[in-house]
């Protein structure tokens, strides 16, 4: 080692001091931007009416699930921002950290929890057909052979590729799926069970009924990141709360006219 002479030693020690002084100006602005940058980040297909939707003229989202998920922020103390995501792309979101949290009225499937990490079910909802008054389709045994809209990645899609003979036609939303439907591209639209009956109920002037698919209860979840484990439990101790004090039988109330199952299970692997 080389010996300094007393300019040399000033001199680092100068050196030294500034540095010190900048890492710790440095671990100061680091603290406040993360007190600052506490922001939530909620991916969500807006055009899954009622659960996420923007009216037209409006770029403002709202729905069940935008509702659920403003209540989630609020009581982990977090800001909101929604980033509109076609549903195919939510499970990739959260790989890649673009998105904290997919709220989309997602059913917690098996298949999908070997991806993502789900919060406790927070919706009961199921499949069903929708078809024109006018259909011969009077049943699920009249499915076969007939031409049904989907929408992409979606249950609905899963359950419509197994019906003998069906020609299924794949779209980007619940709505396209349904105006092919009025549009007489196809035969029916299978989808949400909530969807549809609030579809069908704000458009009584397209003729339509719903016919419900029996046995395919189902439970949407708020899916996260599998390595986020601290999120996934503060959102499952925000929906807990919700549940208990009577919040999120509010927000069926609201959008649903009806209340919250009373036994919709705390934990639920799909099947």
């Amino acid at each position: 080692m080389m010996k300094m002479n007393v300019k040399q030693w000033i001199c680092t020690g100068l050196v030294t001091l500034g540095v010190v002084a900048m890492l710790g100006g440095c671990g100061s602005q680091g603290s406040e931007q993360a007190q600052t940058g506490n922001v939530l980040k909620v991916g969500t297909n807006a055009t899954f009416v009622p659960f996420e939707f923007k009216n037209e003229g409006s770029e403002e989202v709202q729905g069940f699930d935008i509702d659920v998920a403003k209540e989630i922020a609020a009581r982990t103390g977090k800001t909101i921002e929604f980033k509109n995501v076609p549903f195919d792309g939510l499970v990739p979101a959260l790989d890649n950290g673009e998105i904290d949290i997919a709220a989309s009225g997602m059913t917690i499937t098996k298949a999908r929890t070997e991806k993502v990490g789900f919060s406790m079910p927070y919706y009961e909802s199921g499949m069903a057909v929708v078809v024109k008054n006018s259909s011969p389709i009077k049943g699920l045994q009249d499915l076969g052979g007939k031409t049904i809209a989907v929408q992409m990645g979606t249950t609905g899609a899963d359950l419509a590729s197994k019906i003998d003979g069906a020609v299924v036609k794949n779209f980007d939303h619940t709505s396209d799926a349904l105006l092919e439907l009025k549009n007489g591209g196809v035969e029916g639209a299978l989808i949400d069970l909530p969807v549809a009956q609030y579809y069908v109920a704000k458009h009584a002037d397209e003729q339509l009924q719903v016919i419900e698919y029996p046995n395919t209860k189902e439970y949407f979840g708020l899916a996260m990141n599998k390595k986020n484990t601290a999120l996934i439990e503060s959102v499952n101790k925000a929906l807990t709360e919700m549940k208990q004090d009577g919040t999120l039988n509010k927000i069926y109330q609201k959008w649903f006219k009806t209340d919250m199952p009373k036994d919709m299970p705390v934990t639920y692997e799909g099947k």
